[in-house]
């Protein structure tokens, strides 16, 4: 009697567990990530990528200045319309001078965010800001339900809307103007750019970051990248700005010119 009466007890004690565990909101039953006060993943934190993608999108191989790489872009390849891909070779013939990094200009979407420097992002319910080093960029991710105003607006980074589809957040983003490189490799777009990006917590120190691409002005379809992002966590680490100068980036990330080298 007593054993049966011991069983009753723990199965009422697990029901109650049960209970308890159901009424609260999963979110706040998952504890491998954090999370903000309204239960959102905590995308906050100085971030960067090692995947050399600002090298070349694409697998490529080693060069006198360019690190080898496998590719971030899913399908393997950039479906170019046949003159893009010929406006892409002409920008890597002369990268040295037409890659609009090379002048200080800023480094625009998505291209600042695999740049190897570091950015930080500052979260808000309202908004997500994402500072870079580089070219002093600040950019706004707007996720308070507000859609994009009426363009063209021609700008740089993009106006960015964001809504969150379980822990991942979903971004759209539009009204680009045609200035900005996807890589040093002279990877290209119009102004007709619209991206989709995919920001997803794999862990703490750990974000996947995925972008579908869609030009129909420059591309035969749509294409996606993924590329992961690690949490800088050096004591005291904090962006510093790479006050741009207009030259070959020191000896750093030079692209070397024949005769120069």
């Amino acid at each position: 009697m007593i054993g049966e009466a011991r069983l009753k007890a723990r199965l009422g004690v697990g029901s109650v567990v049960a209970l308890l565990l159901f009424a609260i909101p999963a979110w706040a039953q998952s504890t491998g990530i954090p999370r903000t006060t309204d239960g959102h993943p905590d995308l906050s934190g100085i971030w960067q990528s090692m995947s050399g993608a600002e090298f070349g999108l694409e697998a490529h191989p080693g060069s006198k200045d360019a690190p080898p790489s496998l590719g971030v872009v899913d399908e393997g390849t950039i479906p170019y319309q046949p003159w893009a891909l010929d406006r892409r070779k002409q920008n890597l013939a002369t990268r040295a001078t037409s890659d609009p990094q090379t002048k200080c200009f800023t480094l625009g979407t998505p291209r600042g965010i695999y740049y190897p420097e570091p950015f930080q992002i500052f979260q808000r319910p309202r908004d997500l800001t994402l500072l870079f080093g580089f070219g002093h960029s600040v950019r706004t991710i707007h996720t308070n339900g507000s859609t994009h105003p009426e363009g063209p607006l021609d700008l740089w980074l993009g106006d960015s809307r964001a809504r969150w589809d379980g822990d991942t957040l979903v971004v759209d983003v539009t009204e680009f103007n045609d200035q900005s490189w996807l890589d040093r490799a002279g990877n290209f777009h119009s102004d007709a750019l619209h991206i989709v990006e995919r920001w997803r917590l794999l862990d703490v120190n750990t974000i996947e970051y995925r972008a579908r691409i869609d030009d129909a002005k420059v591309f035969t379809q749509p294409w996606n990248l993924t590329v992961l992002l690690h949490r800088r966590r050096e004591p005291g680490v904090q962006l510093i700005e790479n006050y741009c100068y207009t030259h070959d980036y020191d000896e750093f990330y030079p692209y070397p010119t024949e005769g120069t080298r």
